[in-house]
């Protein structure tokens, strides 16, 4: 029997990151979009880990698979960490570049620019008795200008990463992912989920 497992988005920038690591482990990686269903549970947690957790026990309800989801965003010190877990509902029908520009406005005024992303993954096995979170973080600090960039997506364009000494909209996918927030917590979970499937 093929080892499946479900991603609890239908992002397809966040799929593709996931599933390039998790296709080692697993024979076959669906996506939200790929089952045709979607999370009905309100995202009602106050820190990122709360709300992946959430998310996971919505789809595992719904399918007899492992499921995997994470929640992640985008915090700005001088700014209380907002957006935070907020990220994607901010501003929730305008584009990421108004988002973007929204976010340099409101630090006009501050010195203190830095910032972080947050990554935050829930894993529960069909069974639901396995249960793993992960949290990773990516340092850095918020641009005084947006700019289209090439590459990335969501804040990336306005986000400076400590690590890669550089903008994260302007590296490849596979550069940013060595410093990025999800691809630590990926890896981690792939540590884990190797043992796991040994």
């Amino acid at each position: 029997m093929k080892n499946k497992v479900v991603i609890a988005t239908s992002n397809k920038h966040k799929f593709a990151e996931m599933q390039e690591c998790l296709i080692s482990i697993f024979d076959v990686v669906y996506s939200l979009t790929d089952l045709g269903i979607s999370i009905d549970a309100e995202e009602t947690g106050s820190t990122f880990l709360e709300n992946s957790k959430i998310k996971a026990l919505d789809i595992s309800r719904k399918v007899n698979l492992p499921v995997i989801a994470d929640d992640s965003g985008l915090s700005i010190c001088s700014l209380n960490d907002f957006p935070g877990i907020y990220s994607s509902r901010f501003m929730e029908n305008e584009t990421y570049e108004n988002k973007c520009k929204e976010i340099i406005r409101l630090l006009e005024d501050k010195i203190d620019r830095s910032a972080y992303y947050t990554c935050a993954i829930t894993f529960i096995d069909k069974k639901r008795d396995i249960f793993k979170q992960i949290e990773r973080r990516s340092e850095g600090c918020i641009v005084k200008e947006y700019k289209k960039r090439e590459h990335g997506f969501g804040y990336d364009p306005i986000f400076f990463s400590d690590e890669a000494g550089e903008i994260f909209g302007n590296i490849s996918k596979e550069e940013k992912f060595k410093y990025s927030h999800r691809g630590k917590a990926i890896r981690d979970l792939v540590s884990f989920l190797r043992e796991l499937y040994s």
